[in-house]
């Protein structure tokens, strides 16, 4: 393996929709650089890249996954990213630590949703890009609509490079403009063979050159004037005019192909190394002193502090845990230690890895631009910076997108309680999108993610790599119990048994308080007839009764009770005694102050496509919601809403559904509302049933 410096180093991330062909176009790089003997493929599981056993059976990658190639004296770092809205943490760490990024658009299914969620991403990156138009070979498919759709969609003007040679079945190569050369590819290897364009392309090829050298030329004052004087450019020129203008951001290349069967890969690759920054071209990353809001800066140098930053983490049931990470400056050996400015902790570096798919390749150092994993760390996770102590640095974290399905997840042996806990905490360190706690209301242990296709993979993973089956079932609505009148009620608790008996004796005032206003309790008694010794035991006993529930289980808020009058024994009287007395006049008076259940209603937020508005809004409706206003976000509507927390539960498959996966929705709750009688009705008698 040639040894590399940072300059000659290229970090991409590939990414898009799903489906679209990113894993295929990977594996692509991979055979035409000599880096494997064979074309790995997505549909029959050969893939390098997608090797996870759920990736396998669903045909979809559902994790970054990493490995390199050489090509033209250059080292080519590749982060393959999921295209599924599930996974978008994932691709976005990815994007985080990618010096460059590949865009790839389908040429028969266009721009689609998550294409337009990785582009606006990388805006916020300032992230130097290229799009790469693939599937050309497959019916149906049509590189001027695609470009058409990409100007539209993604609100940014693009620079083609290259023409497709025919469509569909007839696609067998491109048009090199720069060169204006045509580019044929028989050869199954992929290498291009340099013809004369043909006749009846020659005029597209000569217009759609000519736009790209203005292109060029308008992000370059210089090349400007020489174009303007010269009406034309040199093949340097356009080359380095690219280049500066894809590094700037300025322009953004378009280039097509056919993974499958090689087809215009080549030039893609060539167009990487050639115009895609290396880590020298991004320069300096920008953190901050830990502990303060003060900038501090890395620069790509060796002989910088180190630093760096993890971007994803893998558990493993046998090997541990697996780190990995990207340098941004200094040199990093085996053995080294360095310092988490994220958790305040120092770790020892054990050995280091590059990582070629699910095979690691050991490796002595590390330089700047360089990716990699380390075993066995115990603290450093996704989002973690790893520093030199000496000159502490910490990078910003990419912000946590928020789990919007919920399970009550319990285990399906007995005696495995223990072990799923602590196996979901392994897959939540591997995925921080995935969160599990226990809801103090139903007792339920709750496990949060994306959509419904990160929660039944987890539940896959949990099986195939800790031995630990789950069920999962809709958790329970957290509903609350109120009063809406006021009463005047007797709790008294007289029990004679032979020897001492017990006697608690209460008078009590309950009344509503306001929404929110949760509960209070008042000492009115006088003249001691209740001594102040069993007072506290009459608020314990309505306060428990308040936890367990009345009209359906749920716990009681929003009432004032006072403790107005009451007798007491001299000899009978308890503690314990009154509390049950307080316990029994508070059920009792419950039952008279007009109980009614409220509901969580939550403030949504939906993003769609302008199409789907009508659909979306109707299915809102539907759920008893409220549409509160819209916003633009990008080519997409934001919906802002209420709606009860019962009617969401199962809302993200029906959003997917309804949209065509092109939905996303966060939601967190507002506040509680009554719910209407005829749906008390149902929730009093299920918890009936559940009791009985």
């Amino acid at each position: 393996m040639a040894k590399y410096d940072s300059n000659s180093l290229r970090n991409i991330a590939i990414a898009g929709h799903g489906g679209t062909g990113k894993t295929s176009l990977c594996e692509s790089f991979l055979f035409l650089s000599g880096k494997s003997d064979k074309l790995g493929r997505v549909d029959d599981g050969t893939s390098s890249l997608d090797f996870e056993p759920e990736e396998q059976k669903r045909h979809i990658s559902i994790s970054s996954a990493v490995n390199f190639f050489e090509w033209n004296k250059h080292r080519v770092n590749i982060i393959d990213t999921p295209g599924d809205s599930n996974f978008f943490m994932d691709t976005k760490y990815s994007l985080r630590v990618a010096d460059s990024l590949v865009v790839v658009v389908d040429a028969v299914g266009g721009v689609e949703f998550q294409t337009e969620k990785v582009w606006n991403y990388a805006d916020e990156l300032s992230l130097p890009r290229m799009i790469y138009i693939s599937k050309m070979d497959r019916e149906r498919a049509d590189f001027s609509r695609t470009v058409a759709d990409i100007n539209t969609k993604l609100g940014k003007k693009v620079t083609l490079c290259y023409l497709p040679i025919g469509s569909e079945e007839s696609f067998k190569g491109l048009i090199d403009l720069a060169n204006m050369k045509a580019l044929l590819f028989d050869d199954p290897k992929g290498k291009p063979k340099k013809e004369d364009i043909p006749e009846d392309l020659l005029e597209d090829a000569t217009a759609a050159r000519e736009t790209m050298v203005e292109d060029i030329a308008e992000c370059d004052e210089a090349l400007m004037d020489k174009y303007l004087e010269e009406g034309e450019l040199s093949i340097g020129d356009i080359r380095d005019g690219l280049r500066r203008g894809v590094i700037s951001g300025d322009l953004i290349p378009v280039i097509c192909g056919a993974a499958l069967t090689n087809t215009g890969i080549a030039p893609l690759m060539d167009a990487i190394v050639n115009l895609l920054p290396s880590p020298l071209d991004r320069g300096a990353v920008t953190g901050t002193k830990p502990n303060t809001e003060e900038p501090e800066e890395r620069s790509p140098d060796e002989k910088a502090p180190f630093s760096a930053m993890v971007f994803k983490t893998i558990a493993d049931p046998y090997a541990g845990k697996l780190t990995l990470f990207r340098v941004f400056s200094g040199t990093l050996t085996s053995d080294f230690v360095f310092y988490n400015p994220s958790k305040d902790v120092s770790e020892k570096c054990g050995n280091i890895f590059y990582l070629e798919g699910k095979t690691q390749v050991p490796v002595e150092s590390l330089i700047p631009g360089d990716i990699a994993s380390i075993a066995k760390l115990k603290e450093t996770s996704t989002g973690d910076t790893m520093c030199d102590a000496k000159s502490p640095i910490i990078y910003d974290k990419v912000p946590l997108i928020r789990p919007v399905v919920q399970y009550a997840v319990e285990a399906k042996n007995k005696g495995d309680e223990e072990k799923i806990h602590s196996s979901l905490n392994r897959l939540i360190d591997e995925d921080h999108t995935l969160s599990l706690h226990r809801d103090p209301q139903t007792g339920e242990t709750i496990l949060s993610g994306v959509g419904q296709v990160h929660i039944d993979i987890t539940i896959e993973k949990l099986k195939r790599k800790f031995g630990v089956e789950a069920n999962l079932r809709r958790p329970k609505v957290p509903y609350r119990e109120t009063i809406k009148k006021k009463t005047r009620v007797q709790g008294k608790y007289k029990k004679q048994s032979g020897g001492k008996g017990q006697y608690g004796d209460t008078w009590l005032e309950i009344e509503p308080l306001p929404s929110g206003g949760g509960f209070e309790f008042a000492d009115k008694i006088v003249g001691g007839v209740i001594p102040k010794t069993y007072i506290p035991a009459v608020e314990k006993g309505i306060i428990e009764a308040m936890a367990e529930g009345i009209l359906a289980g749920y716990p009681i808020v929003d009432l004032k009770v006072s403790l107005v009058d009451g007798t007491y024994h001299n000899v009978d009287s308890s503690e314990m005694a009154f509390k049950i007395a307080g316990s029994m006049g508070f059920k009792k008076g419950f039952q008279d102050c007009q109980p009614t259940l409220l509901e969580p209603i939550v403030d949504i937020s939906i993003e769609i496509p302008d199409e789907y508005m009508g659909d979306v809004i109707g299915d809102l409706n539907s759920r008893r919601g409220r549409v509160l206003g819209m916003d633009k976000e990008g080519n997409n509507q934001v919906i802002k809403g209420q709606v009860p927390l019962s009617e969401i539960l199962s809302y993200a498959p029906d959003l997917t559904s309804i949209t065509s996966g092109r939905g996303t929705f966060s939601y967190k709750i507002s506040r509680y509302e009554e719910l209407p009688a005829h749906l008390q009705e149902k929730v009093i008698a299920e918890a009936d049933k559940e009791e009985s």
